[in-house]
């Protein structure tokens, strides 16, 4: 056998299976190791199961997970056992977490969640049913059920739904040598964490100190001289969504977080904020198209549900186009050609008006626009939309003109582009900010209304003017 031969990384001649690489040189899930896990799972091995999951992470078994059939994702974590890390649920789609969870005994969920971060357990519980998540957490012991159950009582998608109970607090009479050595010796600090916190007996937040900040100190210095009193804070009722947006602002990795007497229960770590921040961009994609909180793990019956709704809202948008066409139905039956063009003014105007109302949605999201700049974009997007339409009408018109053998009828072609695109470009940024001043996500109703305003606008000064322009009332 040759030295290439034995230097080959192809993982399908390895001597032992259960030593495969869980990603293939593209980073993907290797396809060989997913057969393996198969083969193990089907002939019921658990140590062979148990011995591919070695130091695989639990972002990493989120991911086999999904890669699994259903009934696969049950026998896995039955095989695994107690060496199943209940952090991969919170890594997962929330139909594939929920449909396990389903299926898996309380006690075994209830032994998962107390072995892992109070942020991922909290996120893990927060979907089960009332009457089942008090049964878990019953069974979990009371020094670790208390942090659970104070997280889960504050609001959905608040900060202190988001948070970690786990932090280090000291008093502020402690030297930096004592905290240090205490630090040592305590077997229940976070697996990660970048400040310490100054608190009195009640829990009241007085100072934190940076983690950088402790270790430069000397062991004699007071913690209370050490301090930084001049800090941010977030208060556990906050939506997570502003959360994100004070992490962001300042720069921030990790910020205590407070209740209602300003005592400290959690922290809200970079982690936690990422998290929320995709979650809350995914929303918005998905809430722009209307497919609700459908992913691609759901039946054909719930993206059915999911879809429906919407696409009835853009029938009847259709239907109030369909009826500006039908008012000029002898003007089309006249001119052949309108009906050939008329679905281009229509169409260029939905695209520039989705562009704009784009830009505009994310500068909602984002807190980039206020009174200081909100008169200047508007004034933007309407010029951005004229010129665009200009140059846009003078292509389309030599076109038309050239295609039809018919000047005017090109002119009135450009006329119509111009006017629907400038409409487009207003539209686009009006109706978002409309919505968010009443109160309505501009991310989920915008794209309604700005398609059926370039739709109408587009239709009825096209076929309006042409009709005018050469007489075809």
């Amino acid at each position: 056998m040759s030295d290439q031969s034995l230097d080959s990384k192809d993982t399908d001649h390895v001597d032992d299976p259960h030593k495969l690489n869980l990603h293939d040189e593209a980073g993907q899930l290797s396809a060989s190791w997913i057969d393996q896990l198969r083969l193990d799972i089907l002939s019921g091995d658990a140590q062979g199961v148990q011995n591919l999951f070695l130091d695989v992470h639990a972002a990493d078994a989120g991911d086999v997970l999904e890669a699994l059939e259903p009934d696969e994702r049950l026998k896995l974590v039955s095989l695994l056992g107690d060496k199943f890390d209940y952090s991969a649920l919170a890594e997962v789609d929330e139909s594939i977490r929920s449909d396990l969870i389903d299926l898996l005994p309380n006690a075994d969920i209830a032994r998962g969640v107390s072995d892992i971060d109070s942020d991922d357990a909290v996120f893990i519980l927060e979907d089960i049913d009332e009457g089942e998540r008090e049964d878990i957490l019953a069974k979990i012991p009371a020094n670790e059920r208390m942090p659970l159950k104070r997280s889960l009582d504050f609001p959905e998608d608040s900060a202190g739904r988001r948070m970690q109970s786990e932090f280090i607090a000291i008093a502020p009479y402690l030297t930096v040598g004592q905290t240090i050595d205490q630090m040592r010796v305590d077997e229940d600090l976070p697996d990660e964490f970048y400040q310490i916190y100054v608190v009195d007996p009640a829990y009241d937040l007085l100072g934190i100190i940076p983690l950088d900040r402790l270790l430069r100190s000397k062991r004699e210095v007071k913690i209370k001289d050490l301090m930084n009193t001049e800090f941010t804070k977030i208060d556990a009722l906050l939506d997570q969504e502003e959360a994100a947006h004070i992490f962001d602002h300042y720069d921030l990795v990790e910020v205590p977080v407070v209740d209602e007497n300003q005592r400290m229960v959690g922290v809200l770590t970079i982690d936690d904020i990422v998290d929320v921040i995709r979650e809350e961009a995914d929303e918005d994609i998905r809430a722009l198209v209307g497919i609700g909180h459908e992913s691609i793990y759901d039946s054909v019956l719930i993206a059915v549900k999911s879809r429906i709704t919407w696409l009835g809202v853009n029938l009847i948008t259709a239907i109030l186009a369909s009826f500006i066409i039908g008012l000029f139905d002898a003007t089309i039956e006249q001119m052949v050609a309108l009906a050939v063009l008329m679905p281009i003014v229509a169409s260029m105007g939905g695209n520039a008006g989705t562009q704009t109302m784009t830009v505009t949605v994310r500068a909602i999201s984002l807190r980039d626009l206020d009174r200081f700049n909100l008169t200047r974009l508007i004034n933007r997007e309407a010029l951005v939309g004229l010129i665009n339409g200009i140059i846009f009408a003078i292509i389309i018109g030599t076109i038309t003109a050239i295609w039809f053998s018919n000047f005017e009828l090109g002119i009135v072609m450009g006329i119509a582009m111009v006017v629907n695109m400038a409409v487009a470009g207003l539209a686009g940024i009006l109706v978002p900010l409309a919505l968010n001043k009443l109160g309505i996500d501009p991310a989920v109703a915008s794209s309604a209304f700005v398609t059926t305003i370039t739709d109408v606008v587009g239709f009825f000064v096209f076929l309006g003017l042409a009709a005018l322009w050469f007489g075809l009332l």
